[in-house]
């Protein structure tokens, strides 16, 4: 069965059974998610990716789900992955917003400055055109939170890419706020972007709170400790931010008091 405990070996078999997208949707997530290093799972991957099929009810799978698992898979394979940059690039303008959100995200797990223009070309015109709705779809014309939160991530600090982030904090969805503020604070510094993102901890949908808590952490804003920790939130996710800080925290040693506030969260 596609769900059944495998190891590396089957995970690159079923990859290669390019018959069977439902064995090829696992064995993609396997490579991913287990960080394998074997010399054949970018290759395989790559390939993977290249496979854009038409929805298929009787596969099991959804459309591109194959190549969508590819690109989330290879983002977690840096650095043996930054050979995929070129295929990811070319899914970043397939017309399927869900393989271009998979492949902005592979993106800025790879810190590709390669992607910084082509994302801006996609968030060009703002909220009221890459993040304006689709028509009878609760989906926006690009996949914004994506497409930013890889800008922050690659680190293409210029203040034309800034330009091109600051409209979406206006956005009438909070998660593109949210994403937009941490892409902001990652690339300036400036604690003025922090603000929008621990107003949002008090947000009233978990889902935002959720967002928001991660964002910070991506963002390795110290000051934000405390403020997580109150959070009304998961201490799980609570302590992956508070971890983030440490993480991403440009280089300065945990201090004390935000080692003893994970402490108190665990």
């Amino acid at each position: 069965m596609a769900g059944e405990p495998i190891n590396e070996d089957e995970a690159l078999a079923r990859l290669r059974d390019s018959d069977d997208p439902s064995m090829q949707y696992y064995g993609a997530w396997w490579l991913g998610r287990n960080r394998s290093q074997h010399p054949e799972a970018v290759p395989l991957l790559i390939e993977a990716l290249q496979q854009r099929r038409p929805r298929d009810p009787g596969a099991g799978v959804e459309e591109n789900a194959v190549a969508r698992n590819a690109a989330r898979a290879l983002g977690k394979l840096a650095p043996a992955a930054l050979a995929a940059v070129p295929e990811l690039l070319a899914a970043l303008a397939d017309a399927d917003d869900g393989l271009r959100e998979a492949a902005a995200r592979a993106l800025g797990d790879l810190r590709a400055p390669e992607a910084v223009a082509p994302i801006c070309m996609r968030l060009a015109g703002g909220p009221a055109v890459a993040g304006a709705r689709q028509s009878a779809s609760p989906r926006l014309m690009e996949p914004c939170e994506a497409l930013l939160e890889a800008l922050g991530d690659i680190g293409a600090a210029t203040p034309e890419v800034l330009g091109v982030i600051e409209p979406f904090m206006a956005h009438d969805w909070p998660l593109i706020r949210s994403a937009a503020a941490r892409a902001l604070l990652q690339l300036s510094g400036e604690p003025r972007w922090a603000q929008p993102l621990l107003e949002l901890l008090n947000d009233s949908q978990l889902q935002v709170r959720r967002a928001a808590l991660m964002d910070l952490g991506a963002a390795g804003w110290r000051p934000a400790a405390a403020a997580i920790s109150a959070t009304l939130a998961e201490n799980s996710l609570k302590l992956i931010a508070l971890r983030g800080l440490i993480e991403n925290g440009r280089g300065e040693p945990a201090d004390e008091a935000l080692l003893q506030t994970m402490d108190d969260l665990l």
